[in-house]
């Protein structure tokens, strides 16, 4: 009850202290005195239903985190952090990491078919401002399981739900304070930004302060060995750290320097590119070997052979995408084997776990139906890390691009089709001008059919938007985005043509993540306090045990 109370009173004093920024740097009930005849329309980039899902998810899974957060500080107050502790914070760990992990696909699929660019991720500063939560949860989600599960890591477990929640109002600093100019930034008042700064210092500032007073009181837990589940659990809480601190030093290091100096400077993909993803790469080797080792000490070589099949069907990948491509790099042929073992491992540790062919079909049915939903979720989960990263490595390695200027009647040939360009109209949409294109796509069995891509002019504010054509094929999507019209050529335009191989695999992932987790809540241990089901039993006159 006392933990309870504790966790109320700072989630409390959280939603208090938003409620005052609302009333005093934004407050609804303001009187406009004289009132507009018309306002200035929202940013006719956001004028999208992917907007309408996208922001209130992000939001929901910064909320989440703030009850992570609440937990840690009730725990350092009461000087507790136990097996109970860690079941109360993971179910809303995971449920706020689901939320921010489907946002975040949410706004990378909108940016894909709304901005005209072709790509899925920019390295936005905004962008980066919700990953970063996103990175340092996901290791709050795997260091709670040692607390439960071991009793270890207790005051690494209180410092990241500090830091999550932490980055989560740093993310929403970003967006509301007006330092940064994105599409994602929609507000320019800095009494915002001042107040949600306050904030940020005060609850960060406090919880930091109350955590060095009160982490050393935290009992440590118990030993184990560097091979082992919780070794593990630690290799992958180091990584996804270090790589959160690489996107919040080339995220903010601009910014500090543009404030100090006064020199812009920009940092971009490449930098990211450089330093995050080798970072990655290790942890994602290591991630299907995790689940086999055992707890306190692991048997490393046991689990490699535990995989065997796995590394086989990956050196089969490797040796057929080279060959397919016919020589080359090595590159593309190891990361597609990565993407495979990433799918692969998590169903063979399953499989390991429930017999598969290794005992009769229904003593594998009675393990399958036995395991906890939590496995299965897990097993899911993973599967969705690989198939976003067979997505990512396919559009970054076998992307083909067309930038031309296209008259009526020209054509063009890409990625096996041909592409005829049939013209442009004009029309009028009820706040926006627009020019249409249309193209007729020939594949070589013959088989024709038509795409639209548009560009808009809004009339409030006025400003030009894309609306891209998007043919989606299995492997692949065949991408179209009509750009300004030419002025020396009657009737041309400049048109961008993509073939994106396994684009939409990216956001499957991302869906299999989310479903994952999903699969995982509905795990009985995520409901503290569930009565467990009595075993009723008769008694010696036929009447039930009480």
């Amino acid at each position: 009850a006392g933990l309870r109370a504790r966790v109320l009173a700072v989630q409390a004093s959280i939603g208090v202290a938003f409620l005052l920024f609302i009333i005093i740097t934004s407050n609804p009930f303001t009187r406009l005195n004289p009132a507009p005849a018309d306002g200035q329309g929202l940013n006719p980039l956001l004028q999208d239903p992917g907007l309408a899902f996208h922001p209130p998810f992000l939001y929901a899974g910064y909320v989440g985190f703030s009850m992570a957060f609440s937990f840690a500080v009730a725990a350092l107050i009461e000087g507790r952090v136990d097996a109970a502790w860690a079941r109360w914070v993971r179910p809303w760990t995971l449920t706020a990491w689901m939320l921010l992990t489907i946002g975040i696909a949410l706004g990378s699929w909108w940016a894909y078919y709304e901005l005209g660019w072709g790509g899925w991720w920019f390295w936005d500063p905004v962008e980066n401002a919700s990953l970063m939560p996103w990175l340092s949860g996901t290791a709050l989600l795997h260091s709670a399981i040692v607390v439960e599960k071991r009793g270890a890591l207790r005051t690494w477990t209180v410092l990241l739900a500090i830091l999550t929640f932490g980055l989560s109002l740093v993310g929403t600093f970003l967006v509301r304070s007006g330092v940064l100019t994105s599409v994602h930034a929609f507000a320019v008042d800095p009494e915002r930004g001042v107040f949600i700064l306050l904030i940020l210092c005060l609850f960060i500032g406090g919880a930091l302060m109350l955590y060095a007073w009160r982490a050393p009181t935290l009992k440590a837990g118990g030993l184990f060995a560097p091979i082992s589940r919780e070794g593990g659990i630690i290799f992958n809480n180091l990584i996804l750290v270090t790589a959160c601190a690489t996107v919040f030093v080339g995220t903010l290091y601009p910014l500090a320097l543009e404030a100090v100096t006064g020199e812009k400077i920009s940092v971009g993909a490449p930098f990211f590119n450089a330093t995050f993803v080798p970072l990655f790469i290790p942890l994602l080797i290591a991630l299907p070997l995790g689940p086999f080792l055992a707890w306190k000490r692991g048997d490393l070589l046991a689990a490699m052979q535990r995989m065997i099949v796995p590394l086989g069907l990956v050196v089969i990948a490797i040796i057929g995408v080279y060959v397919v491509q016919d020589g080359g790099s090595v590159i593309v042929p190891l990361a597609i084997g990565l993407a495979v073992w990433l799918i692969i491992g998590p169903m063979a540790e399953t499989a390991y776990r429930i017999k598969f062919l290794r005992a009769s079909a229904s003593e594998t049915w009675r393990r399958a139906v036995n395991l906890p939903r939590s496995s299965w979720g897990m097993m899911v989960a993973h599967m969705g890390v690989g198939v976003t990263v067979l997505g990512i490595v396919a559009i970054s390695a076998w992307r083909v691009e067309q930038i031309i200027v296209m008259e009526p009647g020209g054509s063009t040939q890409i990625a096996g089709v041909t592409l005829t360009f049939n013209g442009a109209s004009q029309s009028r949409g009820p706040n926006y001008n627009e020019d249409v294109g249309r193209f007729t796509v020939t594949e070589k069995s013959g088989r024709k059919f038509t795409m639209e891509a548009s560009k808009r002019v809004y009339d409030r504010p006025p400003m030009p938007t894309t609306e891209t054509g998007i043919h989606y094929y299995p492997g692949g999507d065949l991408y179209l985005a009509l750009g300004d019209r030419h002025k020396n050529k009657d009737g041309a335009y400049t048109v961008r043509i993509y073939f994106n191989p396994l684009a939409p695999w990216i956001w499957f992932g991302c869906l299999f993540m989310f479903f994952g987790g999903a699969i995982s809540l509905t795990d009985r241990r995520y409901r503290v306090g569930a009565p467990k089901k009595a075993k009723v039993k008769s008694g010696k006159m036929g009447v039930q045990a009480a």
